[in-house]
């Protein structure tokens, strides 16, 4: 798709001219730290995404998920995430390597507001800390370590626009195939996939969901 040259911001200023200025308490809410409230919104929170990007500029944004409080909180400046087993693809982690800058999302069922949080952050693997994040007698090998930068809650208006949470957004899973069909057919190169074989994909992922969560 082409966009004529006219259309298209070149810099802040053009921006800043056609939007116009934040009000002050826009401005003011970004805090250097985590204090009571944010604090009080990770407790509750069992669900972040986190967004990093390599050296050259590869982006990704990944969801982390656990019981409500799972990433750990240091002091009003340090957080840690544990890393539960995954697909072993370790895009956020060989970002954060390459580039420790990260954003992180926080969510919390039946709030429409949000917390945003930026920071710079290391994969490590500190047994002490792992130790305090086991789930099921399971300690995870290794998380992320972050130094906040910044904090900020996020007003409702994303969510209540998407009605995220209300009982009538809810869309029936059955709407897609199973999400191993569909990640077959993306990788077949238009060959056929047998229905045996779509059957042994979803069972695995079932069972990996069942056996392999922490």
């Amino acid at each position: 798709m082409e966009i004529h040259a006219d259309n298209i911001f070149q810099n802040e200023d053009q921006l800043r001219a056609f939007v116009g200025s934040p009000a002050d308490l826009a401005v003011a809410k970004a805090i250097d730290h985590l204090d009571k409230y944010c604090l009080a919104f990770i407790h509750r929170s069992p669900f972040v995404l986190v967004g990093t990007a390599s050296k050259d500029g590869k982006t990704d944004v990944s969801p982390r998920g656990d019981a409500a409080g799972f990433v750990h909180v240091i002091d009003e400046n340090t957080l840690f995430i544990p890393e539960r087993p995954g697909n072993k693809r370790v895009d956020t982690l060989s970002n954060l390597i390459e580039n420790p800058s990260v954003g992180l999302l926080f969510l919390v069922p039946g709030f429409d507001d949000c917390l945003r949080v930026n920071g710079k952050a290391k994969v490590i693997r500190d047994q002490r800390l792992l130790e305090q994040c086991a789930v099921n007698e399971k300690i995870p090998q290794l998380g992320i370590l972050i130094e906040v930068e910044g904090a900020m809650l996020h007003c409702a208006k994303a969510i209540r626009r998407s009605k995220l949470w209300e009982p009538e957004s809810q869309h029936d899973r059955k709407q897609l195939p199973s999400i191993g069909k569909m990640i077959l057919e993306q990788t077949s190169d238009g060959r056929q996939i047998e229905p045996e074989t779509i059957a042994e994909v979803d069972n695995w992922v079932e069972d990996d969901y069942r056996n392999k969560l922490y």
